[in-house]
């Protein structure tokens, strides 16, 4: 069975229109994944930190936790949908986005990854990192950076 291509999908319209032109370059000729990834959950929302409490009950944590996921959920059914791959797996990846991203492609010995650029460049890609740029320096696999913007 040949590995599967990860389309990295955050639901935006900018995803989406990255997606579209990664899809473009990589054909549609293979196994498709569409992948979104949701922050890990801060448990200092329950426990806080030194003096002060947690602002949360750890139920409100597990349905603020539920309604990410189910937030995910919609995003990659969505993009599915637009993108006519109502058939493909999807996957729902916990954490830092890059690390996340990487891992299951490693996991799922992926054949290329597609993720899209918000086009950061100088001071701020500096400061802030890229998810794109990490993929690319630690993916077990080819990377396409479509932009997300629509312009290179």
């Amino acid at each position: 069975m040949t590995s599967a291509i990860l389309l990295c999908v955050d639901g935006s319209e900018a995803s989406l229109a990255a997606m579209i032109a990664g899809l473009g370059l990589v054909g549609r000729g293979g196994p498709i994944a569409l992948v979104t990834v949701v922050d890990d959950p801060d448990p200092m929302l329950v426990t806080g930190t030194g003096f002060a409490g947690g602002v949360m009950t750890p139920e409100g944590l597990d349905e603020m936790t539920a309604a990410a996921h189910e937030g995910a959920r919609e995003i990659l059914d969505e993009t599915a949908e637009t993108l006519e791959l109502t058939d493909a797996p999807t996957y729902i990846v916990r954490g830092d986005a890059a690390t996340a991203i990487c891992a299951l492609a490693t996991e799922l010995d992926a054949r290329a990854i597609v993720i899209g650029s918000r086009g950061r460049s100088g001071f701020k890609r500096a400061v802030l990192g890229s998810v794109s740029d990490h993929v690319v320096r630690h993916a077990p696999c080819p990377v396409v950076i479509t932009s997300h913007s629509g312009t290179a």
